[in-house]
């Protein structure tokens, strides 16, 4: 689990948010179709992994069912993606249309400048397709993961990771990150150095992983791109998806403040969680998600961490649709992402695309 480096913000009075103009109306243009999955890097034999190549196959499928973007979560120590550009490199060979990206990549596990020459050259070796996801890091469980990766100077991980999003964005924009001290094979004394390589349009395709109001305005205060995923870490008396809606309106308008120019607007991405199925067969097949949604449902709240979860939309594609056609934080986003469910076969998550893209998708007309 991640959390967002950025404090929670207070809760304000529902009934004056409810009654606030919303100056950010519904875009009529068609919203972006997209999935975010575990890849597995298990099964490996004969130095090859099977989850891998399931992973690379399910871009493919996805691409060619229309999905515009798909996303990797990125996990370290664990059976899941911890070296996602490696991964999306090798998907961006072989699907040559669908955009990739992460959701999200953990700063506090990146040196920034390494992490810039990684992102460009994935960008530049898609062709710009790169959808990159940033948040903080693993802060409920620090003492186990600075086993391998460090201790934090200070154990202020928010401070670490704010400042490693600045040098990742400045690498991005191409300022100066060191300057020659000595006449080098490739520079001379005091030229200013930048990272190479350079990708012009990356830096507005960074978004960051936010998990309530504060974060959100954050985000667009940065002039980044904003992730809301299946999860809040706030809980107020909105609901999940006005709560979301709130924050992507609070995050356009901290954005427009300093990138208002048509050419890098603002951009915002929810997920939601589905369990299609039209037989009996694959109702019990996702059984698993749907105890586990009417659990968190009951227990909204309880728990060490605050979180409000947004409830899993489930049954034929129609009745998906109507669960999903009025959801607030959809239509206030720029773009929906099925989260696919982790540790099912590739066979299912493929029909979880599948029976969505056809059967769910063309009853909702902000994906038409």
């Amino acid at each position: 689990m991640t959390q967002a480096p950025f404090e929670l913000p207070g809760q304000r009075d529902a009934e004056d948010i409810m009654s606030e103009p919303d100056t950010h109306p519904v875009a009529t243009t068609r919203k972006r179709l997209s999935f975010l999955a575990f890849v597995e890097h298990t099964r490996v034999s004969s130095n090859a992994s099977l989850g891998l190549q399931e992973g690379l196959e399910l871009f493919e499928y996805a691409e060619d069912l229309g999905y515009d973007t798909g996303y990797v979560r990125h996990r370290h120590l664990e059976t899941y993606l911890s070296s996602p550009f490696t991964f999306l490199a090798a998907v961006s060979q072989r699907a040559k249309r669908i955009r990739i990206g992460t959701s999200v990549t953990p700063l506090r596990f990146e040196q920034p400048i390494r992490l810039a020459e990684d992102a460009a050259t994935l960008d530049l070796l898609s062709e710009g397709r790169l959808e990159l996801g940033l948040s903080s890091g693993y802060a409920a469980t620090e003492s186990t993961f600075s086993q391998a990766f460090g201790e934090i100077e200070g154990d202020d991980i928010r401070a670490l990771v704010d400042a490693r999003l600045s040098s990742f964005l400045a690498a991005l924009e191409g300022r100066t990150v060191a300057t020659a001290e000595s006449d080098l094979s490739f520079a001379k004394a005091g030229a200013e150095l930048t990272v190479q390589p350079h990708s012009p349009g990356l830096r507005d395709r960074v978004a960051y992983g936010a998990g309530g109001g504060t974060s959100a305005q954050k985000a667009g205060a940065r002039g980044l791109r904003l992730q809301l995923s299946t999860l809040n870490t706030e809980i107020g008396e909105l609901g999940f998806e006005n709560t979301q809606a709130q924050s992507i309106r609070t995050y356009r308008d901290e954005h427009a403040k300093v990138r208002s120019s048509p050419a890098s607007p603002s951009f915002a991405s929810v997920s939601r969680a589905i369990a299609p199925f039209d037989s009996a067969t694959e109702r019990a097949e996702l059984e698993w998600l749907l105890e586990r949604d009417a659990e968190r449902a009951a227990s909204v709240g309880e728990g060490p961490l605050p979180f409000q979860f947004g409830r899993v939309a489930h049954g034929s594609g129609e009745q998906i649709a109507e669960a999903l056609i009025d959801d607030a934080g959809i239509h206030a986003a720029d773009e929906l992402v099925i989260a696919l469910p982790f540790d099912y076969p590739a066979e299912t998550q493929r029909r979880i695309l599948r029976q969505f893209a056809e059967d769910a998708a063309p009853h909702l007309p902000y994906l038409r």
